[in-house]
């Protein structure tokens, strides 16, 4: 997925839901901060997302443009109707989102999480594939260690979780050397 892709997803998800303002969350984020990422952070096909003041209508996203949908198959990419508990992030993750709009969005507003957000809730969910993420963002410069370890007691979680998610960026960052 690319730029363009997402500001699509904006627009569409307003069409289908009337609401005007969407938070983007997960991989596809990346693509506020950084609107021409690597080809490593544009892998998947969809954009998780939700309406900020309607979070509950993110079903009918889900319905209209989701996986399997006609606009999946035309497209090549979808959206992911998702809520705001879906991922685990830093109290203040809300005063760092990046803007997307424009006459792409048809001027609907897209909030992508900033880097250093997507990448706590990537490193907190532990997956795999958000290993993966995590490592390549580091890598790439991306995100700044120290900083992250210093945001990890924003997150929601417990000591020893937090405890556990700053060993974990340490062995990280030290691999991505």
């Amino acid at each position: 997925m690319n730029r363009e892709d997402l500001e699509h997803i904006i627009r569409a998800s307003s069409d289908v839901t009337d609401e005007y303002e969407f938070i983007i969350i997960g991989s596809q984020s990346i693509l506020g901060p950084i609107p021409y990422p690597e080809d490593v952070f544009k892998a998947s096909a969809e954009a998780d997302i939700y309406p900020y003041h309607a979070p509950q209508k993110a079903d009918e996203i889900d319905g209209a443009i989701g996986e399997g949908s006609q606009f999946h198959e035309t497209n090549g990419y979808y959206a992911q109707g998702v809520g705001p508990g879906t991922a685990i992030l830093p109290s203040d993750w809300i005063s760092r989102v990046h803007r997307v709009q424009n006459g792409n969005t048809n001027d609907r507003v897209g909030y992508c999480l900033d880097v250093i957000d997507l990448f706590l809730s990537k490193a907190v969910a532990g997956r795999e594939k958000d290993r993966a993420f995590c490592i390549a963002l580091i890598e790439f410069g991306h995100v700044d260690t120290q900083k992250a370890i210093n945001m990890v007691a924003q997150m929601p979680i417990d000591v020893e979780a937090q405890r556990r998610l700053r060993a974990t960026i340490r062995r990280w960052a030290g691999g991505a050397q």
